[in-house]
């Protein structure tokens, strides 16, 4: 990539995009694109078309999307499927219209079958079910894969994608109820500490298994894909490490402080039971991730706290 092109990056206020943003600034890039919210609306293809003809950028990275955890997922799943799909739609489709050089489509590891084999291989996708409480969300991300394959294939266009494992790190969103596993146990645990709880209640039965990568390594591992990779098939980023939930929870306990007890409520739903990638193609490319857990984890709680 040109370092003084426009690379337009979709997102840029998420997690995910200002990490994004703060690599390519370190790296050099000099014409970074972003437009927040209320100045432009994803879901509207008109707004969408005419900023892109408008700005004409060079590359686009696809930041952008509804997330959330198991709650989040399974309470708004009309609203899952509706934003993301529209977001992604119709950013391909303007970045195909007003020739766009390079695009990258982030997607989810949630695309892969609930019940698939382990580690997850690109190849596994749609060869099974999925797990239900994110579903709208997975079909989604599924619909922007084929969709980058399928503008390949009529147009030549050189559109790829990725899928990252799950992600902490600075800018994620601690939101008690609707967030994600890791930072909605760092502020619970946070909270158990500063008010002296006796415990703190984990959902699920502690056993599931989880693969999770600090944010700056994805977009590290972001950058050399777009910099490197031109393959028509989505490429695995993550550590090719897993733990349990309840591995997880006794991490974060040690790094917050928190010296009272684990109570799991089985009640509550685990999720797939696996979810580790095979990240040996993105290895096999040149790429490994540098930053392990506990690290990230002492970065992400200096970060919460800030």
């Amino acid at each position: 990539m040109n370092k003084n092109e426009k690379i337009y990056i979709a997102g840029h206020r998420g997690m995910v995009g200002s990490s994004l943003v703060r690599r390519l600034t370190r790296e050099g890039f000099s014409n970074i694109l972003t437009r927040q919210t209320q100045d432009l609306d994803l879901r509207r293809q008109s707004d969408v078309d005419q900023f892109i003809e408008h700005e004409q950028p060079k590359y686009i990275i696809i930041a952008a999307a509804k997330v959330g955890g198991i709650m989040a997922n399974n309470t708004f799943r009309g609203e899952f499927i509706y934003d993301n799909l529209m977001i992604q739609t119709n950013i391909i489709h303007s970045a195909y219209k007003h020739g766009v050089s390079k695009l990258m489509f982030l997607g989810s590891s949630c695309i892969y079958p609930k019940l698939a084999d382990q580690p997850l291989k690109e190849e596994y996708l749609l060869n099974g079910f999925l797990e239900p409480t994110n579903e709208p969300y997975a079909i989604a991300k599924i619909a922007g894969i084929k969709m980058c394959e399928a503008y390949r294939d009529q147009y030549g266009v050189n559109f790829i994608s990725v899928m990252p494992t799950n992600l902490y790190g600075p800018g994620d969103n601690y939101d008690l109820q609707y967030s994600h596993v890791l930072p909605g146990l760092m502020h619970r645990f946070h909270l158990a500490k500063v008010n002296k709880a006796p415990k703190v209640t984990v959902w699920g039965t502690g056993n599931a298994r989880r693969e999770f990568m600090y944010i700056d390594d994805l977009a590290e591992a972001c950058i050399f894909l777009m910099q490197g990779y031109e393959g028509r098939e989505h490429v695995n980023i993550g550590t090719g490490k897993d733990l349990t939930i309840c591995e997880l929870a006794e991490a974060i306990k040690k790094v917050v402080g928190f010296e009272g007890d684990l109570e799991f409520d089985s009640s509550k739903p685990d999720g797939t039971p696996r979810k580790l990638l095979d990240v040996s193609k993105l290895n096999n490319l040149g790429w490994k991730h540098s930053v392990d857990l506990e690290e990230g984890l002492e970065l992400t709680y200096r970060h919460f706290l800030a």
